[in-house]
């Protein structure tokens, strides 16, 4: 038996055309600006996201950084260790004298402890060179006054005065000094001397009692000879009470055995 044909009106029409190709038609310009302006817009931007959040991190080591630990106060040798192990270097900014501080120990460092770094970065380190060491002068010879003068410019302080007695040498002058002269001393030391009284002697120096406690004032001055004169109080809350505030001879000044000096010694009230 004969199959029936199918009519024109059974076979399958053709498709309706989508969206995208009514919004954009086989040769029409929107579509060639599309595909010139748009798809080309796209493609860079997608570089732009890769290269920003995949190739930039790791050129720059992104999220390496760590915070900088703190090295002030320790020894160079021993921050050494430390940069090693993080794979950090070092230089020396400067060097400076420090009293507090051994030398070696470090003083400051640049950047600053907390400071976020990367493996490789260099600190800069201020090292302490210790405490500065100066020559005692030559005062053999000299008078107590002019021993002073020179102690002051050294960086030096008087310390206690101590006597001899020789008629081969001239009077009031110093023998010599302890630390002997030439002698490396930090700065800021005292240094003792020994001062010629000749056969007799009826005078004496006196002594530094400014920031002593009044009855300590009292047998240091006894213990050179001189006497406590006139002592005025004035209020000073800075200082504990009984505290010598001024006295009436300079330290070093020689005087004759016996003689009075005023104090001014503080008070609360």
């Amino acid at each position: 038996m004969p199959q029936p044909r199918a009519s024109r009106l059974s076979k399958p029409g053709k498709k309706s055309p989508g969206k995208l190709q009514q919004w954009l038609p086989l040769g029409s310009t929107r579509r060639k600006i599309v595909l010139w302006g748009a798809v080309p817009l796209l493609v860079l931007l997608c570089l732009f996201v890769i290269v920003d959040e995949i190739v930039m991190p790791l050129v720059t080591r992104h999220g390496s950084e760590f915070p900088l630990p703190d090295f002030v106060g320790q020894p160079l040798t021993q921050a050494q260790v430390s940069l090693s192990d993080l794979d950090l270097r070092h230089g020396i900014a400067s060097e400076e004298y420090s009293p507090g501080q051994e030398a070696g120990m470090i003083l400051n460092q640049f950047p600053v402890a907390g400071t976020r770094v990367k493996e490789g970065r260099e600190v800069k380190f201020v090292l302490s060179l210790g405490r500065k060491l100066v020559p005692v002068p030559d005062l053999a010879g000299q008078s107590v006054r002019q021993a002073m003068l020179d102690l002051e410019t050294a960086g030096l302080r008087l310390g206690e005065i101590a006597w001899a007695f020789s008629d081969t040498l001239p009077e009031k002058v110093v023998v010599f000094s302890y630390p002997a002269s030439y002698t490396d001393v930090p700065l800021g030391s005292e240094v003792n001397l020994m001062v010629n009284r000749g056969r007799a002697s009826s005078f004496t120096y006196a002594p530094r009692v400014v920031g002593l406690p009044l009855a300590e004032a009292r047998r240091l001055l006894e213990s050179k000879q001189l006497r406590t004169g006139i002592v005025n109080y004035r209020t000073d809350e800075n200082y504990l009470p009984e505290t010598v505030l001024e006295q009436s001879e300079r330290e070093g000044t020689e005087l004759d055995i016996g003689t009075e000096i005023d104090l001014v010694v503080s008070t609360t009230e």
